[in-house]
């Protein structure tokens, strides 16, 4: 076989262990130089492939290429950016080949969720409907935990780590101060049409009466009375209320709590603000006095309390993304499959892009209490172990030690710039 380059790009929002996948990718690219030449990393995601701007990963050394596992957020640049059917923009693809082919590479590796496995699959297809050759593998990742067919996404397993002891140690917070302070805290965390991440924080309570007392789903119609009516009952029985609230709770028409009133480039409505809303209300219904808090990018960008297993399969899915490529396989998504849950056991399985690209997969019905305001011990059971070891960064004068890379972009070989 001849050796041909490779491509890789990170999309989306990025995560606490994106770049341990990147790593898994360019090391075992490494391992296969008959194989594999060089690998380009594009410059914030397939951007990078349509501008040209592609950074040379072998002029980085094996130690900072290793740093990347513990380095939170994306190291090459990720970009918000849906390549539309070849129907509607043929001149993207044909873009992406004269890039290609340019550079000889002759696989391709997307790191990214929904949006971009489906991005994955188009540019698997240039094959047939374009005629260029490409190996293309998807490497997963999304912090919802959306992605159907695999057990878990790599991003998920820290995200949901952080938001349970955030969730944990702000709830003793509110705890110590409530009887002469503060009665309600709400938390509004990531999650736009699934509740994986809100559901996470439930993890924080072991008992009745311990907090999260509330837990706000996409998955389950926001009743405003019902929510009031439990808020205030828990603040006369225990004391306090705690919330953690999904951005992407929504009334019963749909219609989000946090409608920001616009779209993002992927064409999903922006979110902005369901804490404060929840907040309003209590306020204006109850006089009780509220604290909250946005996760917002904190929660998928804490590596130094990121989940060991997280780390450990977000590396897995990049290794295996190469292996799959080098023998032959094509239009494929690495996935986790869970063998059994105690103790965790899992392996790597695939699924094809086709069936995987922008398909979104909610929390199971029976993972939610009949209330609609907490977790079952069959969604304990499905988290805990996702969330299981500590995986620290180094550290140096007190702060995390992150991979500094030189990103050098290699000499453009086309004359014109894309023009979007």
């Amino acid at each position: 076989m001849a050796t041909r380059n490779a491509f890789y790009a990170q999309s989306g929002g990025v995560t606490a262990v994106i770049n341990a996948s990147a790593c898994g990718v360019i090391q075992t690219a490494r391992k296969h130089p008959d194989q594999i030449g060089k690998l380009y990393a594009g410059r914030n995601g397939i951007i990078g492939a349509l501008k040209e701007e592609l950074i040379d990963t072998s002029l980085e050394s094996d130690e900072d290429i290793q740093a990347l596992i513990h380095t939170p957020g994306g190291a090459f640049g990720s970009c918000r950016h849906k390549l539309k059917n070849f129907s509607e923009n043929k001149r993207e693809y044909e873009r992406l080949i004269e890039v290609f082919r340019a550079h000889d590479i002759g696989y391709f590796f997307y790191n990214g969720g929904g949006d971009s496995q489906d991005t994955a699959y188009k540019v698997s297809q240039l094959a047939d409907k374009m005629g260029y050759p490409i190996t293309c593998i998807g490497v997963p990742k999304t912090v919802d935990n959306d992605l159907p067919f695999t057990d878990c996404c790599p991003g998920f397993g820290s995200v949901a780590k952080y938001i349970a002891t955030s969730t944990l140690e702000a709830s003793l917070d509110i705890r110590s101060m409530c009887d002469t302070s503060t009665k309600v805290f709400i938390l509004e965390v990531m999650g736009r049409h699934a509740g994986w991440i809100a559901a996470s924080g439930g993890l924080a309570g072991q008992g009745e009466g311990d907090p999260p007392h509330v837990i706000l789903f996409p998955e389950v119609p926001f009743e405003r009375e019902r929510f009031l009516e439990r808020v205030d009952f828990c603040v006369k029985e225990y004391g306090y209320c705690v919330v953690v609230a999904s951005e992407g709770a929504q009334y019963e028409d749909g219609r989000f709590l946090a409608d920001a009133g616009a779209k993002d480039a992927f064409g999903h409505t922006q979110l902005g603000g369901v804490a404060p809303a929840l907040a309003n209300m209590v306020r204006q219904a109850l006089g009780h006095k509220y604290h909250w808090a946005v996760a917002d990018y904190l929660q998928r960008s804490a590596r130094h309390i990121a989940s060991a297993t997280d780390v450990e399969q977000a590396y897995s899915v990049g290794k295996v993304a190469v292996e799959m490529a080098l023998a032959g396989k094509q239009a494929l998504m690495p996935t986790i499959v869970r063998e059994q849950s105690r103790p965790y056991r899992w392996h790597i399985g695939e699924a094809p892009l086709s069936e995987v690209a922008n398909q979104e997969k909610k929390m199971p019905i029976h993972y939610i209490t009949d209330d609609g305001y907490g977790i079952t011990q069959d969604c304990r059971d499905y988290l805990e172990p996702l969330i299981h070891g500590e995986s620290f960064p180094p550290f140096d004068d007190g702060l995390p030690r992150v991979a500094k890379l030189k990103n050098q972009l290699v000499e453009k070989k086309l004359k014109a710039d894309f023009q979007f």
